[in-house]
């Protein structure tokens, strides 16, 4: 078997991934690198002016006394201090820590004390923590901030900026030196810091770059801030809508499209959440693309429906792709639009959600489900094409290691055979087709042990979706393990959830009728119905299950 490593060319042993932004930069450098919209307020920078200020801020910081392999805690939101912020920190050699906020005041607090960053850079909201809760903060010595100020003991960025020097060597970064901790969003259980190497970026860089055919020059609206970071590597333009970051399905369609078309952007890389917001306004205004020609959707899967109705609103030459990845490893497998319609019958007929063939430099497996570590792994161990189990990934884009966690590093992580990088389990059920294309069947802390078996939620969730009356739904097991009962909890689709027993029991029969199209979906007989489904708030798309189980043991009056 060939090496999929070599899909993504010679690895460098040394590589600095800021090198990526610094060559865009010398080779375009008036072309716009950030733009953020407010309505008709608009800024703007060019590569050449980001690369200046990654510049100034590197010799200032380390002026400042921030050194290579600093862990710098970041709290700034999306836009143009943000990039040049963390780009100007891989380019010095320290360590970017990302968290979300929208994880909650707790989860984040404890993630900021395990980290244990040096440095603190953030707006005045982060400074406030910090005063408010001396502990998790107890390892920060150096405090920079930005924007509007309190009177804590920080620096203002923008002095440190203004007095940094108009040149700076960046760090001489081997492979395998550390570069970034960002957290997972904690959707099915605490967030864990994820370890990024500079090798492991610059591959991230090199497999999307392959994988989605993106082009110095390109205009991106980023629906997914995260993902702005890789647009400065890639030589694309970061086009910043007005999108609040903790709750992006709230984002108005008619001003996501007037910023997409005025600012001639020609990809998008938004959630699952924002393209239900957009399609069906742009449908009902009879509105269509005119500048995009690649739509992308990440953070949890597309329903096929939406994914057929968006294909037909771009141009001619338009594609969508929806990449399956994690906070561990981007991207893992990528499908094109064209292909998930060509499989819409078997979604419906309760096959899974496919996602796509591995993408470069990916090597994939299906293991048997467990919940305990895995000491090792051989390919003879993998399951045969067709069987469902658990996901195993590894590739050079793919994390080692959690940082200071090595119980969820042992759990996660499974040495391979013949030495090298380490297996990442993605915590996903699947299976593997016969043309290599990989099958999602939803989070493998997800699935329902009852005593007809192990049911996988996102095959059978596909069939009801099919059904006009439901919006969205989770199938949630109630009661003890190994004797779960199955229970489909719907979000109706425009219409309030039933408020007397004829019109549930009416609905209830529409459901069962749908149940019978398959022998996946025949035995879920029970139904629940929810307003609005709780979902994460970095995405707005994937479905909190784990608080939807306990609301329907509520409900039932089942113990868990």
């Amino acid at each position: 078997m060939s090496d999929p490593f070599l899909d993504l060319g010679p690895l460098s042993a040394r590589v600095n991934v800021a090198e990526h932004l610094l060559g865009h930069a010398a080779a375009a450098p008036e072309q716009e690198a950030i733009v953020e919209r407010n309505g008709r307020a608009r800024q703007s920078c060019t590569f050449g002016e980001l690369a200046a200020r990654t510049t100034r801020l590197a010799s200032g910081l380390e002026a400042h006394g921030v050194r290579a392999g600093d862990r710098v805690a970041v709290f700034v939101p999306p836009g143009q201090d943000l990039i040049a912020v963390v780009w100007a920190l891989l380019r010095m050699g320290a360590l970017p820590v990302l968290a979300d906020p929208g994880m909650g005041r707790e989860r984040l607090l404890g993630a900021i004390e395990r980290t244990a960053p040096r440095v603190l850079i953030g707006v005045r909201r982060a400074l406030l923590a910090r005063a408010l809760f001396r502990a998790p903060f107890r390892s920060v010595e150096l405090a920079f901030s930005i924007g509007p100020r309190l009177p804590f003991r920080a620096l203002p960025l923008e002095r440190v900026e203004a007095a940094g020097a108009p040149e700076h060597q960046p760090f001489d970064a081997a492979s395998d030196s550390p570069a970034a901790i960002l957290f997972t969003s904690g959707s099915t259980g605490p967030p864990k810091g994820v370890r990024f190497t500079h090798g492991m970026l610059d591959a991230q860089v090199r497999a999307l770059r392959e994988a989605l055919a993106y082009a110095p020059g390109e205009r991106d609206l980023c629906g997914l801030p995260a993902f702005a970071l890789f647009d400065a590597a890639l030589g694309l333009t970061s086009i910043f809508p007005p999108i609040d970051p903790a709750r992006p399905a709230t984002a108005d369609p008619a001003a996501l499209l007037a910023v997409c078309e005025e600012e001639r952007a020609t990809t998008a890389f938004l959630s699952p959440a924002l393209w239900r917001r957009l399609v069906p306004w742009m449908e009902t205004e009879g509105r269509r693309f005119a500048t995009l020609r690649r739509a992308t959707s990440a953070g949890a899967p597309l329903p096929v429906d939406i994914a057929r109705r968006l294909r037909a609103l771009l141009p001619e030459d338009g594609e969508l792709f929806t990449p399956y990845g994690a906070t561990e490893g981007l991207p893992v497998c990528v499908i094109d639009g064209a292909t998930l319609e060509g499989h819409a019958e078997r979604i419906a007929a309760g096959a899974g959600t496919p996602v796509g063939a591995a993408a470069p430099g990916i090597e994939l497996a299906i293991a048997e489900v467990t919940d305990g570590p895995l000491d090792g792994w051989t390919r003879e161990r993998a399951l045969p094409l067709g069987r469902i189990g658990e996901v195993l990934v590894r590739g050079p884009a793919i994390t080692q290691e959690y940082d200071a966690a090595p119980e969820a590093t042992r759990l996660a992580k499974v040495p391979h055979e013949g030495g090298g990088p380490a297996w990442h389990r993605m915590g996903d059920l699947g299976r593997l087709d016969d043309e290599g294309c990989l099958w999602f069947l939803g989070r493998k802390s997800h699935r329902l042990e009852t005593e007809q078996g192990m049911l996988a939620p996102i095959e059978l969730e596909n069939v009801f979706l099919t059904s006009p009356l439901v919006e969205r739904c989770a199938l949630v097991g109630v009661g003890p393990r190994g004797r779960e009962l199955p229970v489909l909890v719907v979000e109706p689709a425009g219409r309030p959830v039933p408020r007397d027993e004829h019109e549930t029991a009416q609905f209830i029969t529409a459901l069962r009728r749908t149940a019978r199209t398959t022998p996946r979906t025949a035995g879920i007989k029970r139904f629940l119905f929810h307003p609005s489904l709780p979902v994460d708030p970095r995405h707005n798309s994937k479905i909190h299950r784990e608080e939807l189980k306990t609301w329907a043991e509520g409900q039932l009056g089942v113990s868990p």
